[in-house]
């Protein structure tokens, strides 16, 4: 496999797309991508600034745990966005943009991939990518957000421990999804022109214009699992998400909403975690 360049992956970015972009690096390997920009100037609002790395030495997950990703196996990709000010429903973005990853790769006609509530990527009933969003406190010139995208492209040559983990569940590669494997400089292009118009658009209309597509590709409704909060663990049926992006549980005969948490599928300890 290939390995990254800073110029390989902006020559294939859209003008509208480009035109906003401040910088672009690429590192062969890194604690974390998201830790690097968040200590990085905040672009203006409405611009961004985008870090890859071949290898994450410490990358991170929600709830203070590890993403882990073997050297040149995925994509390790981070944004800072700035909104001019605080957009509507924030904590609803990391669904929208686990819907743009979803277009992204779309756009090479891959097919049957899903999101899992609140922040995980599906394919093939195992865990394709994950999302990780931070804010940085808000300044004169605005609310930056940094959003990291982890993605197993090829994990053919990786051993086999790197495939699972006790609470990552199953890992899936996008190399068995589609017949011709784009090139990461390509999806890397992809993703981060939809990642941006997701921005763009988050930033002018909140999650509302998110929340029908979210019917869609929605992995986890009707399925029987298991909700980790730091109050404790609730059981019950997920039933989708409300329009604020709550995730619904159906339980005891009651609804019940969650912004927060770690969902489990009940039963299956080598499931999507």
């Amino acid at each position: 496999m290939s390995l990254l360049t800073a110029d390989n992956i902006r020559e294939p970015i859209s003008g509208e797309s480009r035109s906003h972009l401040d910088i672009l690096e690429v590192f062969a390997e890194i604690e974390s991508t998201n830790s690097f920009l968040l200590d990085q100037p905040c672009p203006s609002p409405g611009r961004y600034r985008v870090a890859l790395a071949e290898h994450q030495t410490a990358g991170r997950g929600r709830m203070g745990r590890s993403w882990c990703s073997p050297p040149a196996s995925g994509l390790c990709m981070s944004m800072a966005f700035t909104f001019s000010s605080m957009p509507e429903n924030f904590p609803s973005l990391s669904l929208a943009v686990g819907i743009g990853i979803v277009q992204a790769l779309e756009r090479f006609g891959i097919r049957g991939i899903s999101v899992k509530w609140p922040n995980d990527i599906v394919a093939r009933g195992g865990k394709l990518g994950g999302v990780l969003s931070e804010v940085l406190p808000a300044n004169a010139q605005g609310v930056t957000v940094v959003v990291g995208i982890g993605l197993n492209i090829d994990l053919e040559n990786t051993d086999t421990e790197s495939r699972v983990t006790s609470r990552l569940g199953r890992a899936v590669d996008l190399a068995s999804c589609c017949d011709e494997l784009p090139s990461r400089s390509v999806i890397s292009a992809a993703l981060i022109e939809c990642l941006f118009d997701t921005m763009v658009r988050f930033e002018a209309d909140g999650f509302s214009p998110f929340y029908a597509m979210w019917q869609r590709y929605d992995w986890l409704r009707g399925l029987e699992i298991t909700i980790e909060t730091f109050d404790g663990l609730v059981e019950g049926v997920a039933d989708g998400i409300d329009s604020d992006g709550a995730l619904l549980l159906k339980t005891k005969g009651e609804w019940r909403r969650f912004t927060t948490g770690s969902v489990t599928l009940n039963g299956q300890a080598d499931g999507v975690q």
